[in-house]
């Protein structure tokens, strides 16, 4: 005669366990959106980079040598619109130079490891902000979460198996609390989950949008047909730089004659 008892679960407790299985799904998503983000934004920022160094240094001399053409013009004729049109020119010069000799400049290719994007979505899914239970427990989430960026996009693996022991150590790993607090904090973070699903879709529907990614674009069509479209970019821009050089010396070499 088989005696075993089964139990039975509660409604409350089957609902429980039913979202339970649903968050941990969405945990697991949302570790893989995140990590497309992380990995579209360090794309991005490398690539921009890179223009910034082949192409943008060319802009920023571009730009210094039509404000010497607006600064000669404004000092011949002396009018308030040449004078003005100086003061713009100089001051997008100072722009440019700014932009192409900034940290977005330095900002290097970025290959992502196996290991490194295997932490990275473990440890996203663990430390995640929208999981948080209180305002308190959503600050140490999100002072985790920068720890966990910074150390993905700097290739530092030790960095997020820190992170990841100092989690499996935490008091916080100690789970424990009556069914109808835990179905409601279950159905909370279910909430901001997809809340924060929703926002990671808005943000790389932008930056897929953005000018970066559209000149990432065209340059990545370019390469495929053998071309450099950076190279030809800097060519354009060298001949456009030497033509206004020609007409500043030419202007400078007159006043001085005169």
């Amino acid at each position: 005669m088989n005696t075993e008892i089964v139990l039975q679960l509660s409604p409350e407790e089957e609902e429980l366990a039913k979202k339970r299985d649903e968050l941990a799904i969405l945990q697991v998503e949302l570790a893989d959106r995140e990590l497309y983000l992380a990995d579209l934004r360090a794309e991005l920022a490398a690539f921009d980079g890179r223009y910034l160094r082949e192409v943008g240094v060319l802009y920023a001399k571009l730009d210094e040598w039509n404000a010497r053409l607006a600064e000669l013009r404004a000092k011949k004729a002396g009018t308030p619109e040449a004078l003005a049109e100086a003061t713009e020119a100089r001051a997008q010069a100072k722009e440019a130079y700014s932009a192409a000799h900034g940290e977005a400049a330095e900002v290097q290719p970025f290959v992502p490891s196996a290991d490194l994007r295997k932490l990275y979505r473990e440890a996203a899914k663990r430390v995640h902000p929208d999981t948080a239970t209180d305002d308190a427990d959503r600050v140490r989430r999100e002072r985790r979460m920068k720890e966990v960026n910074a150390a993905y996009v700097s290739g530092d693996e030790d960095a997020l198996r820190r992170v990841l022991s100092d989690l499996n150590a935490s008091p916080d790993a100690v789970q424990g609390a009556g069914i109808g607090a835990d179905l409601i904090r279950v159905l909370r973070q279910l909430r901001q989950l997809r809340n924060r699903l929703t926002a990671i879709e808005h943000e790389i529907a932008n930056l897929s949008e953005s000018d970066v990614a559209t000149l990432k674009a065209k340059a990545n069509l370019a390469a495929s047909q053998g071309k450099d479209l950076f190279a030809q970019m800097a060519t354009s821009v060298q001949e456009r730089i030497m033509a206004i050089q020609q007409q500043v010396e030419g202007r400078f070499a007159g006043a001085a004659r005169a």
